[in-house]
């Protein structure tokens, strides 16, 4: 993980040196680089054709079709190949809810190229609820809100841009938006090689290989049987990723040299700020195995992500415009490369000036947020910031309860944070190892502010940023004090939202590493603070005990049970002590019910109400992040050697914990607690600064 970060960054930087060269927009947009049919596709205007059935638009390079009922993008043509498919599930390119079943519509060309010398095209399907019809029967359910899709082609685009734009009207009732993503299934006999970070870049299984496999413990594995690449496991989730980290991902054929590429120009309409864990590409599970790209706005994978909106409430949102980019060159690798390019491109062109009609902030009525965070902390005054990511989210809220309906119902409130807000838009950035940020293009609105970095436990969090339309507003120098709840006695790992540092973290993303552990450490993690290394003595899951792991494995299905896991942590103290003291577990993947802590074999207290996120049998490395407090009498430890057990119970063999980082603190001026607990760092391990 560590590495795939490194590289990450390394294009995440190239990219932003070529986002801030100071290229203009339509320079941008009229580059050739990579392309070498640009100059017979400048010269070709952009049409829009118009049947019983569909919109066809086409630019004399890429041909596309769209269906006038439910939005589908049937067709696109590209080189004269059709890279859209129909071998399994879903066919064709499709929002997850379209207004297929609404009965009024509004069918429309929005930019019509007749009018503007064939510059650009766009076509909408609006479907309207008129609060009563649910639009959207797909695995995201429905929802009674107006749905509207576009689709664009420009004169010099290689490739289409899509966004939808969801709408809630006042005299609504409650409703909720499910599973939503924009996907596509791609045509099998073009498409053989998924690129989606440095980490997952390959050539992939067949169709063929996927329908001729053996289902293991989830319907989404298989153990390949046929093909060169007999004998592997084929899991979706393995090429999951965070989406913030990629700005373009897809499939490219190594027969046909062409590519198709999913890019977000801004992360803004995403769920889940800088850190949500989506699905991004992979084999179709249906019979015929098509290849996928999928792009979540509202996800509910790695902890989920909520998008509720009450009775009476007027909402609207408009996710993308995002990019199907198409490109072609001699390799995979070469594709990739320009793809990463484009989505700079794209980025700097962002907001595009040709979406109208719409609650669309253009470039001027954007703002500007910029400031430099401080660390003051000092229990660790030689600590530095790395990876730091600066946003802003809408305000903590409660969402409403007592209603269900469609894909992720639900029947009581529940808090929303950035981590799983899907409702609202969020502006995240990387800032600097100096503290300086600067959050560019931000549509009014009033925020909160929220700083993570690599090294520190908990965030920094400022409420009240109003913004207004096209200001640029400096926040000075803030003050972050990290929480402490007393002197640290010791630390395990590194604060970074993921277990990415611990044994095999950094090569978590394959089926059945849960079985692995057993085999790497049959007599569990036993930690010695000072002379033990985290990098290769603590697993990046704690997970229960396979007893059998050869045969598990050799059966192929991962779906027995384990005895409860204990690990150990051995440590010493100059003296006793006395107090209140405090177990900070940062847990980035649950699927255990609890964590019982004992202290030199006596109860110290259990984490308990962790909330399922499905990190580890999604083959993940960090969900939804939480911090667990486990608060105890500190005279249960002695002078000289003590041992910390933490013990997760007996279970199905994913039902575990992936921690990100633990501490021990101790307050020796406090009271004892009278009874140990845990509690939810609900706020507690969330630093609000003063500004200097």
């Amino acid at each position: 993980m560590m590495r795939q970060f490194a590289e990450t960054m390394a294009v995440a930087i190239a990219l932003g040196a070529m986002a801030t060269s100071g290229m203009s927009a339509d320079t941008l947009q009229n580059s050739t680089v990579g392309d070498p049919e640009a100059a017979n596709r400048n010269t070709a205007p952009v049409t829009v054709v118009e049947d019983q059935s569909s919109f066809t638009l086409a630019n004399g390079y890429v041909t596309a079709k769209v269906d006038k009922t439910s939005g589908d993008l049937t067709s696109l043509k590209y080189k004269g190949l059709e890279l859209i498919g129909y071998g399994s599930g879903h066919p064709a390119g499709y929002w997850e809810q379209d207004p297929s079943a609404a009965q009024r519509y509004a069918v429309t060309v929005t930019i019509d190229p007749a009018r503007n010398g064939g510059e650009r095209g766009e076509v909408s399907i609006k479907g309207f609820s008129d609060s009563k019809t649910y639009l959207g029967d797909g695995p995201g359910g429905s929802t009674l809100c107006d749905i509207e899709l576009r689709y664009t082609l420009g004169r010099h685009d290689s490739g289409l841009y899509t966004y939808a734009i969801y709408d809630h009207p006042a005299n609504y009732p409650g409703t909720q938006i499910g599973e939503s993503r924009f996907g596509a299934k791609l045509n099998g006999d073009v498409f053989d090689w998924l690129s989606i970070d440095a980490n997952r870049d390959r050539l992939m299984i067949t169709g063929s290989d996927w329908d001729h496999g053996t289902e293991l413990n989830m319907k989404e594995v298989r153990r390949i049987n046929t093909g060169q690449f007999k004998g592997e496991v084929s899991h979706k989730y393995d090429y999951s990723a965070i989406q913030f980290n990629i700005p373009a991902f897809g499939w490219s054929s190594t027969k046909q040299h062409v590519g198709l590429w999913f890019i977000n120009p801004s992360v803004e309409y995403l769920s889940g700020g800088a850190t949500k864990v989506e699905l991004t590409g992979h084999l179709d599970n249906n019979p015929g195995g098509a290849p996928t790209v999928l792009n979540y706005w509202r996800g509910t994978h790695y902890g989920g992500s909520v998008c509720a909106i009450g009775a009476g409430e007027k909402w609207t949102k408009v996710v993308g415009p995002m990019m199907i980019y198409l490109n072609s060159a001699p390799t995979p690798n070469e594709m990739f490369k320009d793809a990463l390019a484009q989505a700079a491109k794209e980025a700097t062109a962002w907001p595009y000036d040709w979406v109208s009609g719409v609650d669309y902030p253009r470039k001027n009525e954007r703002s500007t947020v910029s400031g430099q965070l401080v660390l003051r902390d000092p229990q660790a005054t030689n600590l530095k910031m790395s990876n730091l990511l600066v946003g802003l989210s809408a305000p903590e809220y409660t969402r409403p309860g007592g209603w269900g309906g469609g894909f992720g119902g639900f029947g009581g409130p529940r808090v929303v944070d950035w981590q799983n807000d899907a409702k609202h838009y969020e502006f995240w950035v990387r800032g600097d190892n100096q503290g300086h940020f600067t959050i560019p293009k931000v549509r009014a609105g009033t925020y909160t502010l929220h700083a993570i970095a690599d090294g520190i436990l908990g965030e920094y969090a400022r409420t009240n940023i109003a913004v207004e339309s096209g200001m640029s507003i400096d926040l000075g120098r803030l003050e972050w004090t990290p929480v402490r709840y007393g002197r640290q006695l010791w630390d395990i790992g590194i604060p970074n939202r993921t277990g990415s540092e611990f044994f095999k973290g950094d090569d978590y993303f394959h089926w059945g590493m849960y079985l692995e552990y057993a085999r790497l450490f049959p007599n569990d993690v036993n930690y010695i603070i000072g002379k033990s290394d985290f990098h290769k003595d603590w697993y990046f899951e704690q997970v229960p005990h396979c007893e059998d792991p050869n045969n598990t494995i050799e059966k192929g299905n991962g779906r027995g049970s384990g005895r409860s896991t204990t690990w150990t942590i051995t440590f010493n103290q100059p003296a006793a002590t006395h107090g209140k003291a405090t177990l900070r577990l940062a847990i980035c993947g649950v699927s255990a019910r609890s964590i019982e802590v004992t202290v030199n074999d006596k109860p110290a207290g259990s984490a308990t109400g962790l909330g399922y996120n499905a990190t580890i049998n999604r083959d993940g490395i960090g969900g939804y992040w939480v911090e667990k407090d486990v608060v105890f009498d500190a005279s249960l430890m002695k002078a000289g050697e003590n041992v910390m057990k933490l013990t997760i119970p007996a279970g199905g063999l994913t039902s575990g914990i992936i921690y990100d980082y633990l501490r021990l603190e101790v307050d020796a001026s406090a009271k004892p607690p009278a009874t140990s607990a845990a509690t939810t760092a609900g706020g507690t391990a969330v630093a609000v600064a003063d500004e200097e």
